[in-house]
């Protein structure tokens, strides 16, 4: 009787019954899926080259990207502008591919507990940033972000500098060799309040 055949190694009651099968046709279902969406990106110019005007981090920029980092600002801050009408109206141009080509490790996210940073640049003074990373509520009375009063007084780790551009060289930062051999002196004698406002301020700026 034709109820009576042998299931095929591929029917529905092989797999629903077969916790190996299921997991190796799920990772394979995966695999194909990932490849479909993510090796065509590496061959977009889109996300793979430099928006125009986009320009390497200088070493204080650089410096204040890592304590941007380090003190896990990314934690609160996205540096994500969605394509939605009420993100745009709020931050500004969507963020795109060719702003973060040189960010290693990018900062887009979806966690936003304060505002977008991705169009921070310029929109305020450097005093402003100032202040605000002191004690922000100073100037914002409501916020609950943490306050950061030791960057102020703590000097940039300046002999770092030459070796961590080096290292992004490597993954294709185009640092020139007296870019980098001026990088200890360009952030001599500057604090991490002053990396971190030079960073803040160039966010965004280049697309226009």
């Amino acid at each position: 009787m034709a109820n009576d055949k042998p299931a095929s190694i591929l029917s529905h009651e092989k797999i629903e019954t077969s916790n190996f099968l299921m997991i190796v046709l799920i990772l394979l279902v995966l695999l194909a899926g990932g490849m479909v969406e993510i090796v065509p990106l590496f061959f977009q110019k889109s996300t793979t080259e430099p928006l125009k005007g986009v320009m390497p981090y200088t070493a204080l920029q650089l410096a204040g990207r890592d304590i941007y980092i380090r003190e896990g600002c990314y934690n609160c801050h996205s540096q994500m502008i969605r394509p939605f009408r009420a993100e745009t109206l709020r931050y500004g141009h969507y963020s795109v591919a060719g702003e973060s080509v040189y960010d290693h490790p990018f900062q887009w996210g979806s966690k936003r507990t304060g505002p977008d940073l991705a169009r921070v640049g310029a929109k305020y003074s450097d005093e402003w940033h100032r202040i605000h990373l002191i004690n922000p509520r100073d100037l914002v009375p409501e916020s609950n972000m943490p306050a950061y009063p030791w960057l102020e007084t703590t000097p940039v780790d300046a002999g770092a500098m030459p070796g961590h551009m080096r290292a992004l060289r490597k993954v294709g930062v185009p640092y020139t060799d007296a870019q980098i051999a001026s990088a200890a002196d360009e952030v001599k004698g500057k604090t991490e309040l002053d990396a971190t406002i030079a960073y803040l301020q160039v966010l965004g700026l280049a697309l226009k």
